[in-house]
């Protein structure tokens, strides 16, 4: 089955993204980490988290590979622990991102109709024909590191697009 990935909640309204992969452990907390960063950065105050479609890695620290590629880059995966996508996130959180089409799936499944419009592909904000993120687990190093690439690309377009529809703030008058 086949979902309208693209998201109509307006930029300026997302406060509070979750990014979603299966387990939990490579995907999803890889780009909780790039979007830290990249938010701090920015200068942007947003309530990021991450969870997985399954439970089955729930308690557990991101996949070490992940870890070592995005520390690498200087990303802190401090405090990230895998979990499970529960009812309450799809009401908390304004903007809810999947690794793939079938966590989308996943997702749209068990997402109530009302939140359905917060639900979208991690890579539809970023510049490039790939419209999934690979799951890096069964391969080595370089899957992790194409990750760490498309969600760097992805996150910096969703950023810019937040960043660009909130209202500036005027200096006081001297």
């Amino acid at each position: 089955m086949e979902f309208q990935s693209v998201p109509s909640v307006s930029e300026g309204e997302i406060n509070r993204i979750l990014m979603v992969c299966m387990g939990n452990i490579c995907r999803s907390p890889t780009a909780e980490a790039v979007a830290r960063a990249k938010a701090q950065a920015m200068g942007l105050t947003l309530e990021l988290d991450s969870a997985g479609t399954i439970g089955y890695h729930a308690g557990e620290s991101p996949d070490r590979r992940a870890r070592a590629a995005g520390e690498r880059r200087g990303l802190d995966f401090s405090g990230i622990k895998a979990r499970q996508v529960c009812t309450r996130d799809f009401a908390h959180f304004d903007l809810i991102l999947a690794a793939d089409r079938e966590n989308l799936q996943a997702l749209h499944e068990a997402c109530p109709q009302i939140y359905k419009h917060k639900l979208a592909l991690m890579l539809d904000f970023a510049d490039t024909p790939i419209r999934e993120v690979p799951d890096p687990y069964y391969g080595g190093d370089s899957g992790f590191e194409q990750v760490l690439d498309l969600l760097e690309l992805s996150i910096a377009g969703l950023f810019a697009r937040i960043q660009a529809a909130r209202p500036r703030s005027i200096p006081p008058a001297r």
